[in-house]
């Protein structure tokens, strides 16, 4: 772990086959830790949970935050960060070529969404989006214009909830079935391309991707309960056994797989512990055993 002082700036995913990589920040220092599976982890909360700004920028009036929230910014920020959001829709002239894609987390879990040509597939990892296909590029309005009609006449959703994401990891069907059930969405989406499809949309064949080796989750054991927030004091400790989007999945001493969203790291101040101390912060149970609001 990373010395006194440091404060995580999430999980990303640079590379296409490589692992992913924790952001740190201290003061005007940056450093980034590569995550391998199978290897131990363990920290520890101090102190309060601060806002982490918006674009770059700090938060002006320093404001604590609460501990369950993934976005880690007081309302002002949270404002100011969603203003310059392609997703929240509020960027209409965005000059460069954007791509259409489909995504699929779990068995009936396939959702359609877009994202700069230029990220690549970097957003797909970042959703930990199991497999995906591009399904067509073009600028941003005639992307979104797409997303729209396959949200209306085929009822794809654009969001699907991490928790539902979570819940299914430990037992994904097959790459095949994977594979079947994007191709499946494709065949359906391509077929509406003489019904509202922009003419400035080009198709982009079919090709899955499948991430299921990238994320760790060939052979993963089933996930047992998620943190829902940190504690000042609380530790966090484990074997990495998979990463999926924003998720650490840690194998603990007498819990079980323990997810532990990243988003949730952000704002603290943390300190390394003993990776064999397993969790003492608030968790849910998976498994339908409900909340355990306390320490344990």
């Amino acid at each position: 772990m990373v010395a006194m002082g440091w404060q995580c700036t999430g999980l990303r995913w640079p590379d296409v086959q490589g692992p992913p990589v924790l952001g740190w920040l201290r003061g005007g220092d940056v450093r980034v830790s590569a995550l391998g599976y199978g290897a131990e982890f363990g920290f520890r909360a101090e102190g309060e949970r601060g806002c982490i700004g918006a674009r770059g920028n700090v938060c002006p009036v320093r404001a604590v935050v609460s501990g369950r929230s993934t976005g880690a910014r007081c309302p002002e920020c949270a404002r100011l960060d969603r203003a310059h959001s392609v997703a929240a829709d509020t960027i209409a002239d965005d000059p460069r070529t954007y791509r259409v894609y489909l995504a699929w987390f779990g068995p009936g879990m396939v959702k359609v969404g877009i994202t700069a040509e230029q990220r690549e597939a970097a957003r797909l990892r970042e959703q930990g989006a199991v497999v995906f296909s591009w399904l067509g590029r073009g600028p941003l309005m005639a992307c979104r214009r797409t997303e729209e009609l396959l949200r209306s006449a085929l009822g794809v959703p654009d969001r699907i909830p991490y928790a539902r994401k979570r819940a299914v990891r430990g037992a994904l069907p097959g790459a095949a079935e994977r594979r079947a059930e994007v191709a499946e969405l494709y065949g359906r989406a391509v077929a509406l391309e003489g019904a509202g499809w922009p003419r400035s949309l080009e198709r982009l064949p079919f090709g899955s991707v499948d991430h299921a080796g990238v994320f760790g989750l060939d052979g993963a054991v089933e996930v047992a309960r998620a943190v829902t927030e940190l504690v000042a004091g609380g530790v966090v400790a484990g074997r990495l056994v998979a990463a999926a989007g924003p998720d650490l999945h840690l194998a603990t001493p007498t819990d079980g797989v323990v997810v532990l969203d990243t988003r949730l790291m952000t704002g603290w101040e943390l300190v390394a512990a003993d990776p064999r101390a397993g969790v003492g912060v608030p968790v849910v149970d998976l498994g339908g055993g409900g909340v355990q609001d306390g320490l344990f």
